[in-house]
């Protein structure tokens, strides 16, 4: 298996917009598809499916032609202010499907809001996906299913990954890790901070800001991303962080977790470290062009 590793701090574009063809011809990144499908052309469709009989909430973004066509599962981080629903534009441009949706008990989907419930709710929307129904009215090809995440969605996206060994690719961007022991982390007062910021989220519903820590703390073997290298054998991995990333610092959370696979040495893993903050907030298109690019190359 070829191994990539792609270090990268530099202000400019890695991969030139003009470079990321669409399966239409045209850059994804800066142009819509050359020729629409007048039968099945790109389209949106809210939906719901169902996590432990939870409804969760979401819509799914479908590519140019009758496909079947390789499908995202976008993930958002905690609570989900930032979406990255510029990705999803770009990835549907690509030939992509997206499909975005919220967890149990966050933004209107039914339940309570876990941790554990969002790895669950991961694993339940690629089930979802690969029905027969849903993958016939969608266009959805259901053996070429990939995951990119976000922040927290990063952290569901890599333990979803590992547990599905058919999942085509994973991409984790800013990934949380939440067993990592990082210093100054899992302080008294940094677990008590958070769980009064969590009590303080209206678009969340759970059963209290420190149950959701108590859940963290009571599996952070189980929680630690690091440790799960060996399940990545043989497939991709994309691991993107923010240089000025100041939630969670590259040198805390990004370099461990890229070392970790380093050592698992049949992994096919790229890296980047690129400008921004948390959320890319400056490299928005870098951001797009890298994904993009690495997705043509590895996950249709």
């Amino acid at each position: 298996m070829k191994r990539i590793q792609n270090l990268v701090v530099a202000c400019c574009l890695l991969v030139a917009p003009n470079m990321v063809a669409s399966a239409q011809g045209a850059s994804p990144i800066s142009a819509d598809p050359v020729q629409i499908d007048p039968s099945h052309p790109p389209a949106m469709a809210e939906l719901s499916f169902n996590s432990a009989g939870a409804k969760l909430n979401g819509h799914i973004y479908m590519a140019n032609g009758a496909g079947p066509h390789p499908t995202i599962v976008l993930l958002h981080g905690f609570p989900g202010n930032e979406k990255n629903l510029d990705l999803a534009q770009v990835a549907r441009r690509a030939g992509f499907n997206v499909l975005f949706f919220h967890y149990r008990g966050a933004w209107g989907s039914e339940g309570d809001f876990s941790f554990g419930n969002v790895v669950e709710d991961v694993a339940s929307a690629v089930a979802f996906l690969r029905e027969a129904e849903t993958s016939n009215q969608y266009r959805v090809n259901p053996e070429k299913i990939s995951l990119i995440g976000h922040s927290m969605g990063g952290f569901a996206a890599l333990m979803a990954g590992a547990a599905d060994t058919s999942i085509t690719c994973t991409v984790a961007l800013a990934p949380a890790n939440l067993g990592h022991r990082a210093p100054g982390a899992m302080t008294e007062e940094a677990l008590n901070g958070f769980a009064a910021y969590t009590d303080s989220l209206g678009m969340l519903k759970h059963r209290g800001g420190k149950a959701v820590i108590d859940e963290m703390v009571a599996r952070l073997d189980e929680f630690d991303t690091r440790n799960l290298a060996p399940k990545f054998s043989k497939r991709p991995v994309l691991l993107i962080a923010g240089a000025q990333d100041t939630v969670l610092p590259p040198e805390v959370y990004h370099t461990p977790l890229v070392e970790a696979y380093e050592a698992q040495t049949d992994i096919n893993l790229t890296h980047h470290l690129m400008q921004g903050d948390h959320s890319f907030s400056w490299t928005r298109i870098e951001l797009s062009s890298t994904v993009a690019s690495w997705m043509d190359t590895f996950c249709r």
